[in-house]
């Protein structure tokens, strides 16, 4: 006769549990989430919407351990950078013209995470490395991320078809992400 193991329990997402993995695992967080964006300040704001988007979501976690549990709030907090470099770059800024203040964490503060997730030097990096790229693959990443242009409108600018300005930004993007692949596993999403 086959006996059954007693099944072992399952973690469950509470808010006990959620207050114990933010008190363990929010500098960590805090620390990729400022090298994605490359702004300790919007981190901070990152982390805390990323744990009351697990909260909320608490019931559609299906994971059985703590390790996944973490796993999950870095899939969520992958999510809220992906956001926020998608669509709330744009209201961040007419914030800013409207003058709302935000809660800001404190010079120490923003210059201890920048300091942590190495913002200065990876910007060093990536600048040494776009001085190495083609003049129209720079012009193309300056228009795109700098300028946040569209393609559209990149290609009236630079009076080529969009297919071409986006072939320009994929090569440099790419060539970018081959340079730095040995200095930061995950540049490709910083990107």
């Amino acid at each position: 006769m086959l006996r059954r193991r007693p099944a072992t329990p399952r973690f469950a997402i509470t808010s006990e549990s959620l207050d114990a993995l933010f008190r363990s695992h929010a500098p960590g967080m805090a620390v990729f989430v400022a090298r994605k964006t490359m702004d300790a300040g919007v981190a901070g704001d990152l982390v805390a919407e990323t744990f009351a988007q697990a909260y909320m979501h608490r019931a559609q976690f299906r994971g059985a351990t703590q390790e996944e549990a973490v796993g999950w709030l870095y899939g969520i907090a992958r999510h809220q950078v992906s956001h926020f470099v998608r669509r709330d770059r744009a209201e961040a800024r007419a914030v800013e013209r409207l003058g709302i203040q935000r809660p800001h964490l404190s010079d120490a503060e923003l210059e201890r995470l920048e300091d942590l997730a190495g913002i200065s030097d990876l910007r060093r990096r990536v600048a040494s490395h776009l001085e190495d790229l083609s003049h129209e693959q720079q012009e193309a990443l300056r228009l795109r991320i700098l300028e946040e242009q569209s393609y559209e409108q990149m290609a009236q600018h630079l009076g080529i078809n969009e297919q071409a300005v986006r072939a320009r930004v994929s090569r440099g993007m790419r060539t970018l992400a081959d340079r730095l692949k040995d200095e930061t596993g995950d540049i490709q999403e910083l990107m």
